[in-house]
């Protein structure tokens, strides 16, 4: 059973309560869903939470150097997205069948989010791109739609894929390099890293001339990223595993920072989870590290590394939006969003920026 402690207007209460789903709730009207990136990138809007005070600042992400000291460590989630959205049709019925890539399990080997799932079963083959250039035969299937298959030829996926867009993102990209940060180099995700994508080349190299330093671990986003948490109980949800590496270098360079009393700004709750993570296989410090991942952050976490964090505007009941009530606290967060909305913050993927310190 979790349990944390409840606090308003600044105050800790001691008594303890039984953490709910719906604790994490909130209504979002859904003109506050932003649907297109904005433009430049750095242009969006930043709210500053300070965990001292509780204080709330609003800003724009390109003056985020304004909050950002010399020394200060950026740990960013350099992830790519992969084109993992597939549609094909089955051998043999010719039906229409959707996959969405998950996960690569081993060389040819995905498990994908299948849809409709109830029509295939081991052993059934489909087809995809306009010349029916790859096949992919179900090797097995497990639960909640999931599917495992063996791909034909793996190369070719990036040719019949398409980029996957958030389902509450409901108009096509123009461009498909705006769903990547400007630093996305390693291929394995199925959703972005969101909270890069507001650095353009120019804010990270005026950001570096003030002293900022930038370091890069990988962690490539999967199912969990999209779905809302639907146990009545944190504690009943199963959190899926993602594959993170964090090297020797960045591990050195952030216990670096650490000893030197620096801080380490975490660019997003995915990058967030890889610190965490290396700081609790490690001894002494952050450890270096390359596989699996299933941490999940819940208030009440004790974090061992991060000082601050950059981040986006979350889904209710969402693990993400557990996490960052972890580190800043449920109800100012909540209180947070709703001064968001009330003030015309845009949510989600394309959405504003926070930085909590």
């Amino acid at each position: 059973m979790f349990l944390y402690s409840t606090c308003e207007a600044g105050v800790a209460y001691n008594h303890m309560v039984v953490m709910k789903t719906s604790d994490f709730d909130y209504c979002l009207p859904g003109e506050c869903i932003a649907q297109k990136a904005m433009e430049p990138r750095d242009h969006s809007r930043l709210m500053v939470l300070s965990r001292n005070d509780e204080s709330i600042e609003h800003s724009r992400f390109y003056r985020i150097d304004e909050y950002l000291k010399s020394g200060d460590l950026l740990l960013c989630n350099d992830s790519r997205v992969i084109p993992a959205r597939l549609f094909g049709r089955k051998i043999g019925s010719g039906a229409r069948i959707e996959l969405l890539l998950l996960r690569r399990v081993e060389p040819g080997l995905w498990e994908a989010l299948a849809k409709p799932a109830r029509r295939l079963k081991e052993g059934d083959s489909t087809v995809f791109g306009a010349e029916s250039t790859v096949e992919a035969t179900i090797v097995r299937k497990l639960d909640m739609g999931v599917v495992q298959l063996r791909f034909s030829d793996e190369d070719m996926l990036e040719q019949v894929g398409a980029v996957p867009l958030p389902p509450y993102i409901h108009l096509p990209l123009d461009d498909a390099e705006r769903y990547q940060t400007v630093y996305a180099r390693n291929k394995g995700s199925v959703a972005a890293p969101t909270a890069g994508l507001h650095f353009t080349p120019e804010l990270m190299s005026r950001l570096e001339s003030k002293g900022v330093r930038f370091a890069f671990v990988t962690l490539h986003l999967a199912l969990d990223s999209f779905r809302p948490v639907k146990a009545d109980s944190p504690e009943d949800h199963i959190i899926h595993r993602e594959y993170g590496e964090l090297s020797s270098d960045v591990a050195a360079e952030i216990n670096r920072a650490s000893a030197e009393g620096r801080r380490v700004v975490c660019v997003g709750t995915s990058a967030m989870r890889v610190l965490e993570h290396a700081v609790r296989i490690g001894v002494n410090g952050v450890q270096p590290f390359s596989g699996w991942i299933d941490l999940f952050i819940l208030p009440g976490h004790d974090f061992r590394a991060a000082d601050a964090m950059i981040t986006n505007f979350h889904l209710p009941r969402s693990t993400l939006l557990m996490l960052v009530s972890a580190f800043a606290g449920r109800d100012f967060v909540l209180r947070a969003y709703e001064e968001a909305m009330s003030l015309d913050y845009r949510f989600y993927s394309f959405g504003d920026a926070m930085l909590i310190h």
